[in-house]
């Protein structure tokens, strides 16, 4: 029996590259997102979780569904899916990797291996369309 693990993820793409974290004691890098609480929209999840783990403000009226992927998820036993919705927002302030996030890089496509498995479908999806390099 499979189950599903329901996340978001904020995609922020500049000069070709998405910026990705690493969380502590994690060897992989992830998009930046997480789970919603109890009762939180997208939205609100999203803006809870961008400002917990990199100290920056999502602009409410600029978040745009980008597109949800499906995969394996990582570090987890088979079966365990995660299914991440993702997002396009703008921001405001200057990131800071913060919470349990011990640091932030901005990933080019060839740098995709170092990334969880959903994370590989994101990567294909953004260099498919031309957003990433």
């Amino acid at each position: 029996m499979s189950r599903l693990i329901d996340k978001l993820a904020w995609i922020e793409i500049q000069d070709g590259k998405i910026l990705s974290t690493r969380s502590k004691g994690k060897e992989v890098f992830y998009i930046p997102g997480g789970k919603r609480e109890e009762g939180e929209s997208d939205k609100e999840a999203l803006i809870r979780e961008i400002q917990e783990e990199l100290a920056v403000d999502l602009v409410p009226d600029s978040i745009q569904y980008m597109e949800t992927f499906k995969a394996q998820a990582h570090g987890h036993s088979e079966g365990i899916i995660v299914q991440m919705s993702c997002y396009f927002s703008k921001y405001t302030g200057n990131l800071h990797a913060s919470a349990e996030i011990d640091e932030y890089q901005w990933l080019s496509y060839s740098d995709k291996a170092i990334t969880s498995a959903v994370d590989h479908l994101i990567f294909d999806w953004l260099f498919k369309k031309g957003l990433l390099k």
